[in-house]
């Protein structure tokens, strides 16, 4: 067989007692009512790093789902993304305990200024050693947006207009504020930093004012590991000009034309199609042979609980799917009803138009892959061949999938070297792209810093 080279793997997650598994946090093998203590984080980050992930990445959400049936409360009784913790406050405990995993950090862009975001993320960049990337989002749920000021939700143009500008706003902060050679740390004339070498940044935007300058010195990689998921036309446009890694949508059939899309979206904004890093998503159930990982597989879905599945897609597909009598086939609510425009794409994915809205919506929450570690394998491979460059794993049960995961399928993975047998060193940065721990010159925060670089030379004349 031929040796394959290594793929991105990150661990999807969200510091909360359930994330996408609808229900396993019941089983006796479950740690995830340990949501709330330091040390089941602690291992489960350290089970990661054994296993030689590249990221925990940690979700979020900033509102209870309170679509289905016009309330949060089946969110809330199923546990279903409530409640939630905030990530960042983990992050530093979970850094401290490891030594190469690296983290990613969901922020929405409402959540606050860009200053003091800016500040937190160079701290966070600090304390892990440069093992800090930011998921950037603009938030989906109309909770968030009240949540944080808004009259609900700005509008998707408003978001990405916002959007815009508050990376802006904190790339110049990263990128451009403090020279390279600002600190000195001078204990005998006792000067730490050069003044004339730290500068404003002076940004005006539509949303934001920013004077500066960045209240952090530049971290290992001045600007944090950028990571960012879209789906609409303006979404790919805003991740093809500012992201270092993206998402595929759907599953293994969609991913091809998809990384094709995202690649082509960073070359149209002037960065190279390799600028960009895709990562599809995977959920494993693994047996030592293929009939005990149907068994495993079955007690899983037992565990679920449909009201927690039609909470999560209530909140991703924009309606109510209360509407939907369960025993109802997907081709009737097609052709009697009319759903909303994302769950008329979905149903119309469905393998079996006769089969009922229930089943379907299990087997929308259930796409994962089943079988033994050399199948599981062969999958990932699939994905490979598929054009991506990782994936972001997703467990059934925590910490036994990614128990399972390390234990049985990494040997193969590695065997075939699908997956790294060790680390490297540097950043989060430099391990994933194989660069320096810097952005590209080719990236639009590089770009900020050289304008405001020769703005300063053209005022010292």
């Amino acid at each position: 067989m031929t040796r394959r080279r290594p793929l991105i793997f990150s661990a999807f997650n969200e510091f909360v007692l359930s994330h996408h598994d609808h229900g396993s946090w019941r089983r006796a093998d479950s740690r995830q009512t340990e949501l709330n203590t330091a040390d089941a984080w602690v291992d489960l980050a350290r089970l990661l790093e054994r296993g030689r992930f590249d990221f925990l990445f940690f979700a979020d959400v900033l509102a209870p789902y309170d679509i289905y049936r016009g309330s949060r409360d089946a969110a809330i009784a199923t546990g279903m993304q409530t409640p939630v913790n905030d990530p960042a406050v983990l992050i530093p405990i979970l850094a401290h305990a490891t030594t190469d995993l690296s983290f990613v950090l969901t922020e929405n862009i409402l959540q606050e200024p860009p200053y003091t975001f800016a500040r937190k993320m160079s701290t966070l960049d600090h304390l892990s050693g440069g093992r800090i990337a930011w998921n950037i989002v603009t938030s989906f749920l109309p909770g968030a947006g009240r949540n944080l000021g808004h009259d609900g939700l700005p509008s998707h143009e408003e978001r990405y207009g916002r959007a815009e500008d508050y990376v802006t706003a904190v790339f110049k902060l990263w990128e451009a504020s403090w020279e390279d050679d600002a600190v000195v740390a001078d204990r005998v004339r006792g000067v730490y930093a050069d003044p004339s070498k730290v500068h404003t940044i002076d940004h005006v935007g539509p949303y934001y004012t920013v004077p500066g300058p960045h209240l952090t010195e530049p971290s290992p990689q001045r600007t944090p590991f950028l990571f960012n998921a879209a789906a609409s036309g303006t979404g790919i446009g805003f991740a093809g000009a500012n992201a270092e890694v993206l998402f595929t949508s759907g599953g293994r059939e969609q991913a091809p034309a998809s990384v094709r899309q995202l690649r082509a979206a960073a070359v149209a904004q002037g960065r190279a199609a390799s600028d960009v890093k895709i990562l599809g998503g995977l959920g494993v159930v693994v047996g030592s042979t293929e009939e005990e990982a149907r068994r495993l597989d079955a007690e899983l879905r037992e565990t679920q609980t449909l009201e927690s599945i039609l909470v999560k897609f209530s909140g991703f597909w924009q309606e109510d799917l209360d509407r939907y009598p369960a025993h109802a086939t997907v081709a009737e609510i097609l052709a009697s009803t009319d759903p909303g425009p994302l769950l008329r794409q979905v149903l119309g994915s469905a393998p079996d138009p006769d089969a009922d809205f229930a089943t379907f919506a299990r087997w929308a929450a259930n796409r994962h892959a089943v079988g033994t570690p050399e199948q599981i394998a062969d999958e990932i491979d699939a994905w490979q061949d598929a054009g991506v460059d990782g994936l972001n794993l997703q467990y059934l049960v925590s910490p036994g999938s990614f128990a399972d995961f390390v234990d049985h399928v990494r040997p193969v993975l590695v065997d075939r070297g699908t997956m790294r047998a060790d680390y490297g060193s540097g950043t989060a940065r430099e391990r994933v792209t194989d660069g320096g721990p810097f952005l590209p010159e080719s990236h639009p925060a590089r770009r900020h810093r050289a304008a405001l670089a020769r703005r300063r030379e053209e005022d010292a004349r």
